[in-house]
């Protein structure tokens, strides 16, 4: 199971440069207080960045699970963020990548 033993996490570049710091944490509560023991979690996780009534939601879903959760934020929403974000598992190291630095 991925997701099981975090022993590092990273946030990329492309991460750290495109999305306020604080939202880093935001992943993490995501994946450890709303996701692990939930649903059954891959060790790729992604997320989408979305608008709503011009705050952030940060919304996951796992189609094959038929399983979707929106996050909403009061942060407003900036056009300039990534539209999707990668959380991935390698064997205890956890990170968030965007989509071109995840090949």
């Amino acid at each position: 199971m991925a997701f099981e033993i975090s022993k590092e996490r990273y946030a990329s570049f492309g991460v750290a440069t495109n999305l306020p710091h604080e939202f880093f944490d935001t992943f993490w509560d995501i994946l450890g207080n709303y996701l692990k023991g939930v649903v059954p979690i891959k060790s790729i996780i992604s997320f989408r960045l979305t608008e709503k009534k011009a705050a952030l939601t940060i919304y996951y879903q796992n189609r094959k699970q038929k399983t979707a959760i929106a996050f909403d934020y009061n942060h407003p929403y900036d056009p300039f963020f990534p539209n999707i974000v990668y959380l991935i598992d390698q064997s205890g190291a956890e990170t968030l990548l965007l989509p071109h630095e995840l090949d």
